[in-house]
């Protein structure tokens, strides 16, 4: 039997949905050696998992995660002297938490409860939906550690969501974004008081859990592909396959036939 994780809570409060929450609130989610790889090991599993269809992402307490734990994460913490080749793959294994958010073939929706910085912004901007309380900020802080801004996605991520000129702004000087400025801009999709913020993302993770599993994933599929689309041509390409692809289903039958009957 797997050990349960130490630094997650993992529940499924509805059919299909499944809620993973960050659980080291007296660091504020500050991801260390052990949260690292459970959250790897925990994605694994659920990309796996034919019986979830949504997974919501939040932080216990009063932060959604603060980043990597600098001070404690444990010891595969390297230095400075470390050969390079170590220093790389460490920085691939961190990079690694929001690739297998974004290929997850369900969607995530980010429930943003409180600071959201560094690794906590690069797996907040690699989920599918982005909701988040009036108490969120955001921080792109590794460039105030004089390192590059351009971590774990985020100079892929952010530009596209925001536009390149706030990508530009955030990432350059680091600076914290209030949660209404990141609902200005655009990097969430909903802003709600912080008593709202897991029901509001349990109704929406609810109703895609409802939706044919089929349509959702290649829905989600043919967003992050034609985000890179060489043109409208090819992006009309891979849609018209999906739509050929789901229509055959007895899902989609199904659905058709109750829809016709209204």
């Amino acid at each position: 039997m797997t050990p349960a994780p130490e630094t997650l809570d993992i529940e499924s409060p509805a059919p299909g949905v499944l809620v993973l929450r960050l659980n080291r609130p007296s660091r504020l989610n500050a991801v260390n050696e052990a949260m690292r790889d459970e959250i790897t090991a925990t994605l694994a599993n659920i990309t796996a998992d034919a019986a979830v269809k949504a997974v919501v992402i939040t932080g216990t307490g009063r932060g959604f995660c603060s980043g990597i734990d600098m001070r404690d994460f444990g010891p595969g913490m390297l230095e400075a002297d470390d050969p390079a080749i170590d220093r790389l793959r460490f920085q691939e294994a961190m990079a690694g938490l929001a690739h297998a958010i974004h290929a997850l073939p369900q969607p995530v929706i980010a429930a943003v409860n409180g600071p959201c910085v560094g690794a906590g912004l690069a797996m907040c901007l690699a989920a599918d939906i982005r909701l988040c309380s009036t108490a969120a900020t955001f921080g792109n802080a590794a460039i105030l550690l004089g390192l590059s801004g351009a971590e774990m996605g985020m100079s892929y991520h952010l530009p596209r969501i925001v536009g390149a000129s706030v990508a530009a702004d955030w990432m350059l000087t680091g600076r914290t974004v209030s949660a209404e400025e990141a609902d200005r801009r655009g990097l969430v999709s909903q802003l709600v008081g912080p008593e709202e913020l897991m029901d509001r993302a349990l109704e929406i993770a609810g109703h895609v859990a409802g939706l044919a599993p089929l349509g959702v994933q290649l829905t989600k599929r043919a967003l992050q592909v034609n985000i890179d689309a060489g043109g409208l041509g090819a992006a009309l390409e891979l849609e018209n396959r999906n739509q050929v692809l789901s229509h055959a289903t007895e899902d989609a039958s199904a659905r058709r036939s109750k829809w016709t009957q209204q």
